[in-house]
C-alpha cells in the first residue's frame, strides 16, 4: 500500500439528516414553507403573481434572512401609502420605520433605482412623442410620490429623440421655481430643437393652476422666437397627468 498522498481527495459528504446551511440562509429558517411558496409564485407567476406587500417582502428577505419580514413589508406600505412611494422614499425615511436598516433600505432602493433606468431606457428608445406612454410611464415612477415639487426639461432633437432629461429645480412642498432665460439658455447650448416641460403636484392632484398655464405660455413665447417648439407641459400626480396641450393651452 503506497503512503503518498491522494491526490484526489473524496468530495465532502454531509451527514444525512443535516440541512444544507447555504440552503438555510436563503430562505431564513423558513420552517412553514412560506418564503419558499413565494419564490415559487415568483418564479410560475406574470407581474401580478405577487401583492405589493409582498413585492417588499421579497426583497427584505434577502436583507433581513432571519426575520418574519411579512409584518414589516405591511408597515412599509401603510407608513408611505403604496409600493412605488415605498421605492422613492429616501433611506433616512425608511431607516425611520423600525426595522429597516441600511441593508434593507438599500434594497428598497435599487429596486428603485432599476425601475427608473428600464422606464428611462424604454422612453429612450424612439422618438418620445411617439413613445408617449413609456414616456407617462417613466414619470410616474420618478415623480408622483414626491413630497416636494420636481420641475424638469426633456430636451429633444430634430426627430423628437431625447437628448437630456434635466432636473432643473427641486422645490419646497408647493413651489418651484421655473426660470425661462435658463430653460431656453440650455436649449440653445445644446442644440434642441423642442422640449417638454414637466413638474408635479405633490398634492396628488395634476390639475394646472393658473400659474402652471402662465409659466408655460411666458416659455413658449421666449422659445418661438429662437426657434425652439414646447411641444408640451405634463403634470404628474398621484391620481393620475395633465397635459397642457391636451386640454387646449398648448
Amino acid at each position: 500500500m503506497s503512503d503518498e498522498p491522494n491526490l484526489f481527495p473524496a468530495p465532502l459528504t454531509r451527514p444525512r439528516g443535516k440541512a444544507n446551511p447555504d440552503r438555510l440562509r436563503e430562505t431564513g429558517h423558513d420552517t412553514s414553507g412560506h418564503r419558499s411558496r413565494l419564490r415559487q409564485r415568483l418564479l410560475d407567476g406574470g407581474d401580478d403573481a405577487l401583492a405589493d406587500h409582498e413585492v417588499i417582502e421579497y426583497l427584505l428577505m434577502t436583507a433581513i434572512p432571519q426575520k418574519d419580514v411579512k409584518p414589516l413589508a405591511r408597515v412599509l406600505i401603510q407608513t408611505f401609502g403604496s409600493l412605488a412611494a415605498v421605492f422613492n422614499a429616501e433611506p433616512h425615511a425608511l431607516m425611520q420605520v423600525s426595522g429597516i436598516k441600511e441593508t434593507a433600505a438599500a434594497s428598497l432602493k435599487i429596486a428603485g433605482i432599476a425601475a427608473r433606468r428600464l422606464a428611462q431606457t424604454t422612453m429612450r428608445a424612439d422618438s418620445v412623442l411617439s413613445n408617449w406612454q413609456a414616456l407617462i410611464d417613466y414619470l410616474h415612477i420618478d415623480m408622483a410620490h414626491l413630497t416636494h415639487e420636481r420641475v424638469r426639461v426633456l430636451y429633444l432633437n430634430v426627430q423628437n429623440r431625447l437628448l437630456l432629461d434635466q432636473v432643473v429645480s427641486d422645490g419646497t412642498l408647493d413651489e418651484s421655481a421655473i426660470y425661462t432665460r435658463e430653460i431656453i439658455a440650455k436649449a440653445m447650448a445644446i442644440g434642441a430643437a423642442a422640449l417638454i416641460l414637466v413638474h408635479n403636484h405633490p398634492s396628488g392632484s395634476p390639475q394646472p393652476s393658473k400659474a402652471d398655464i402662465q409659466v408655460t405660455q411666458k416659455i413658449m413665447e421666449a422659445g418661438r422666437h429662437l426657434g425652439i417648439v414646447v411641444h408640451d407641459h405634463v403634470i404628474i400626480g398621484r391620481e393620475g397627468h395633465v397635459s397642457l396641450k391636451a386640454k387646449g393651452v398648448i
